[in-house]
């Protein structure tokens, strides 16, 4: 049998942040699906929302309430941004890269919802990539690569360990503390920003398990992707693009999201993404060319210099496809990006009803995010309370671990109708439970999965049916709109 002090399920920036904040001395194991870097933290782009100082707090707490629509545990919110400032004040003794002026000092930048420029960033609109590299430059800890978390070893209210498959076999590993940091949702759906990794797995087992997940519904959809290519994760165009002065436009040049809001491109994430869903259909309507239906972003407020610097990387993958930057304006679509809800848990990140398991980063629901995530808040998330699950473990690390032997799960993983499936539920997903809702849509998707789950599927499949279930479940029983969760009737 192998143990462990710690075992933490993900090597995204909340799996590695936590295992900096566990003493070398401890035996500490870390688990990633591929490589590190297929997590959804290498490809965030904008930057990470923290207070500019402590008279920001307030400010920052409230515009993080506001985006949440009253859903938000302003407990949690609180916590969140009164520690940002000494995870920025940590962050920087480690010398994160982050982007800063002449004089040396932080750059910020201002995105949508956000009342001031309070947002950090590293290589221009690489900081999630900068972020994680230089996480993973320091840790000390075992790195496991290319081994699927496949079962959670759970009795009670404890979990002794987990079930893992690598490429030289099937093992349980057990441990006194275990940590999911597994990310998101995004492969249950067909358009989506997130890692190929991503794929709601453990979600499927906290819920087989008899936990809870909370809010699964608030499932939030990036108004500005690139979407014109055959990769399943699809290109995410930053929010500060638009916060630097980006447009968004139709084929004739007119800016008709301030038709839906006020704050035009500066609105809700969630206001932005409907706003443009909607308007792409009536363009659908009204129009037999396809370049006439295409919804745009117009990079034409910036200098060629300032693009390239300021946006390196989204400049060198658009260029790759042959655009004129920032010339040409750039068809984009909404797209899955970031589930606001997940596995519910305390303030500590323990996930409720367990003594020693616990959930950080995006599976987890803190209940800072409510009913839409205040951009840039995610990474921000994942630091501060990785942060407070490690020091909890701290005060317990020394009990002695309880020792239970678990036999390895017989169900097969995987079964040979299983990927087509997948493609089916991708497509389900994102069109009775995206963007725009209704109730006959939701029953349809949940008879779908319902059918699915009855058809003899691989366990992996199974799990996220269990998840896409839940997320159906939750929005059927949310009668208003509410945030990112918006009914047509």
């Amino acid at each position: 049998m192998l143990h462990f002090d710690v075992i933490i399920v993900g090597a995204g920036v909340a799996g590695l942040y936590a295992s900096l904040n566990l003493p070398k001395e401890l035996k500490v194991l870390i688990l990633c699906k591929d490589q590190p870097w297929e997590c959804n933290t290498f490809y965030a782009q904008g930057g990470i929302a923290v207070a500019k100082n402590t008279e920001d707090i307030a400010l920052h707490i409230k515009d993080t309430l506001d985006a949440g629509a009253g859903m938000c545990d302003e407990n949690a919110v609180k916590t969140l941004s009164e520690e940002s400032l000494e995870v920025l004040e940590d962050l920087i003794a480690r010398q994160t890269p982050f982007d800063k002026d002449a004089n040396g000092n932080l750059l910020f930048t201002k995105e949508a919802a956000h009342s001031t420029s309070r947002i950090i960033h590293a290589g221009g609109d690489s900081t999630g990539r900068a972020l994680h590299s230089h996480l993973m430059a320091q840790i000390s800890h075992t790195l496991w690569k290319n081994a699927t978390v496949t079962e959670l070893l759970i009795e009670n209210n404890h979990c002794y360990g987990v079930s893992v498959l690598t490429k030289r076999g099937n093992y349980n590993l057990y441990a006194k503390h275990i940590i999911l940091a597994s990310g998101g949702v995004g492969a249950l759906f067909e358009y989506h920003t997130n890692a190929h990794t991503i794929s709601s797995e453990l979600h499927g087992m906290i819920l087989e398990n008899g936990l809870k997940l909370k809010d699964m519904e608030m499932l939030q959809f990036h108004p500005t992707v690139f979407v014109k290519t055959h990769h399943a994760r699809k290109m995410l165009l930053s929010e500060a693009l638009r916060g630097e002065g980006a447009k968004v436009v139709d084929y004739f040049g007119k800016r008709f999201l301030f038709d839906y809001d006020k704050k035009g491109e500066l609105a809700s994430r969630d206001r932005v993404a409907r706003s443009i869903f909607d308007y792409k259909l009536k363009l659908q309507e009204k129009f037999k060319k396809q370049e006439e239906q295409e919804i745009y972003l117009d990079l034409s407020e910036f200098s060629k210099e300032f693009f390239y610097n300021r946006f390196p990387n989204i400049a060198r993958n658009l260029s790759a496809f042959g655009y004129d930057l920032p010339k040409d304006r750039i068809p984009i679509s909404p797209a899955f990006h970031y589930c606001m809800g997940g596995i519910e848990t305390d303030g500590v990140g323990k996930v409720v009803g367990m003594e020693n398991l616990y959930a950080v980063g995006e599976c987890a629901c803190t209940g800072v995010h409510g009913a839409n995530r205040l951009a840039s808040n995610s990474l921000l998330e994942g630091l501060v309370f990785s942060r407070r699950s490690a020091r909890d473990i701290m005060g317990c690390v020394k009990s002695e671990q309880k020792t239970r032997e678990f036999l390895l799960h017989t169900e097969p993983l995987q079964n040979p109708q299983d990927e087509n499936l997948k493609a089916i539920l991708r497509h389900l997903m994102w069109s009775k439970v995206g963007i725009m809702r209704n109730k006959s849509g939701l029953n349809e998707a949940l008879g779908g999965v319902e059918v699915m789950l009855q058809s003899g599927v691989g366990r992996l499949l199974r799990l996220r049916l269990l998840t896409a279930k839940n997320i159906i479940e939750s929005a059927l029983k949310r009668d208003a709109s509410i945030g990112a969760h918006y009914l047509t009737e």
